[in-house]
């Protein structure tokens, strides 16, 4: 956090002389500027609610899809790479254009902006969760499957009892970095419409015409959130570490 302060300080005083800056619009000393920021902050919530809902969406169908790469059926094992390969080389954006856009054209079924986001943003994020559960359920040593056997347990129960609890102590830091790519992905769905801290900010730039000052106060909008997730996820790795 020193570093952070630190980094706001230095930026505050190379703004400070630079005469084409006009932070009154910002400020909360005057009524405009408060206004302001109230509308640019007002899109918080809505940053994080939709980080929230998708990163856990994603975690769940991403353990969905990893299942399938543990089998010994090869072709549950290409569904699983199929998947995976082909969500990872679409482009975020362009996969919330098409579902906001595209799928009402291909089968009728329309969402709302905030469903079209979370969806794609899921959706997206689930293979990356995949890669991640794969590589976390097979870091699990042989025998632990066999002790699941030994027990008379079936692939699931071994799975949900033995295996799981294990891997997801293992996988939680990657998890939680995953979050924080999430948080600044999400400022994509600003695009088709969404409250989100992007589009507050885009909003504010065409009514005030103070483009510099306010894609800057994004930015530490996003670095000081960013920053804070990234502590969390720090101190949790420690704690995995010690544990």
């Amino acid at each position: 956090m020193k570093n952070l302060f630190f980094l706001l300080l230095i930026l505050s005083l190379a703004s400070c002389s630079k005469s084409e800056l006009n932070w009154l619009v910002l400020s909360p000393n005057n009524l405009e500027g408060l206004t302001n920021l109230k509308f640019l902050l007002s899109g918080l919530t809505t940053t994080i609610f939709i980080s929230v809902v998708s990163i856990i969406i994603s975690i769940i169908l991403g353990l969905v899809v990893a299942i399938p790469s543990l089998a010994k059926n090869k072709f549950l094992t290409y569904i699983n790479i199929g998947y995976v390969e082909i969500v990872r080389a679409i482009p975020l954006l362009v996969l919330i254009l098409w579902i906001y856009y595209g799928l009402p054209i291909m089968t009728g079924i329309s969402f709302s902006p905030f469903v079209s986001g979370i969806i794609a943003l899921s959706i997206s994020e689930s293979a990356f969760q995949a890669e991640i559960f794969r590589a976390g359920i097979n870091s699990i040593k042989k025998a632990q499957w066999e002790a699941g056997s030994s027990l008379g347990l079936n692939f699931f129960r071994k799975l949900r009892l033995v295996i799981l609890p294990q891997a997801i102590k293992n996988i939680l830091p990657a998890i939680g970095n995953q979050f924080v790519y999430v948080l600044k992905m999400s400022s994509l769905v600003s695009i088709i419409g969404i409250g989100d801290l992007t589009r507050k900010a885009n909003e504010l730039v065409v009514t005030t015409y103070r483009p510099l000052e306010i894609y800057t106060f994004l930015i530490f909008e996003y670095l000081i959130l960013i920053l804070i997730v990234s502590y969390f996820v720090r101190k949790l790795e420690k704690k995995l570490k010690t544990d």
